[in-house]
């Protein structure tokens, strides 16, 4: 069995590659080819530009593979949705397609955009938007560089942000979210009735999932005497609760557990004052619930 796999080329590419590696797996890529190599042998992987990955994965050119709910709606292509994977190219969030217009402008609602030229990468889905706002406007196909067209080539834009910097570095203001998008594991319909393929799937789904679980946190260890429990675990945050066992001398307690990252260096310093000794802080890769 040899499981078809297409990575995003582009901005998705390194956040999926290293989504990836926290999950277990090593994808290499090379400058000069569009088939990195996987340390898996069970997966071929091909390297898709996101806007065309589900069209591939529907045609079953490829078995599965990962781009956004965005280009999947834009595409409207009949794929099974494996797992939505919340993570971007800056974040661990979702992105947003915004109707954004110049600051200056008289703009404040889609119905202002009535007659007018909205540029977009997103054409489909933005005729689909206007049509329920009962507006008709003419809708360009962008290739890029969006954000600087308006007001003189266009007069809105539908973007994708994350964080809305570049819209607000272009003078554009958001008036409206057209779609809210993140990535997701699509399969080919007929690979995913292949018994063989959907575990493959399944299997790479629980670890994607355990990875993007982790992101943000790490596990702690320290270690505590038994008077002094009831204070420590009143500063410990965690998961569900802390992971206690004994220790070889008398009296002395193990405590292990999983923290928000941006957390610890607040806690720290509480553990001491209620204790604690021989604290250890350590990355993680994937929490599997």
């Amino acid at each position: 069995m040899k499981l078809k796999l297409g990575i995003p080329k582009g901005s998705l590419e390194n956040a999926t590659i290293d989504l990836f590696r926290r999950a277990g797996f090593s994808i290499t890529t090379s400058s000069r080819s569009y088939f990195p190599g996987i340390d898996d042998p069970e997966i071929e992987c091909m390297l898709i530009r996101a806007q065309e990955m589900a069209r591939y994965v529907e045609d079953g050119i490829l078995d599965a593979g990962l781009t956004g709910r965005d280009w999947i709606q834009e595409n409207e292509a009949d794929v099974v949705a494996v797992a939505d994977l919340i993570y971007a190219k800056q974040s661990f969030g979702k992105v947003r397609w915004v109707l954004a217009v110049p600051e200056a402008s008289g703009f404040h609602t889609a119905k202002d955009l009535q007659g007018k030229i909205i540029a977009t990468e997103l054409v489909q889905t933005t005729k689909r938007y206007l049509a329920s706002h009962g507006v008709t406007a003419k809708v360009e196909f962008s290739w890029g560089a969006t954000e600087v067209k308006p007001p003189v080539l266009a007069d809105a834009i539908v973007e994708v942000t994350e964080t809305g910097s570049s819209l607000r570095a272009n003078k554009l203001k958001i008036i409206d979210t057209v779609l809210e998008s993140n990535t997701q594991l699509i399969a080919n319909k007929s690979s995913w009735q292949d018994d063989q393929k959907r575990r493959k799937l399944e299997d790479i789904k629980m670890l994607l999932d355990g990875a993007i679980n982790a992101l943000g946190k790490v596990g702690l260890m320290l270690n505590v005497h038994r008077d002094n429990l009831a204070a420590v675990l009143s500063v410990l945050p965690a998961l569900k609760r802390p992971t206690i066992s004994n220790l070889s001398e008398e009296d002395w307690l193990a405590v292990n557990t999983i923290l928000d990252e941006s957390t610890v260096r607040n806690i720290i310093p509480r553990l001491k004052e209620a204790g604690v000794e021989g604290i250890v802080e350590y990355p993680l890769n994937k929490i599997v619930l």
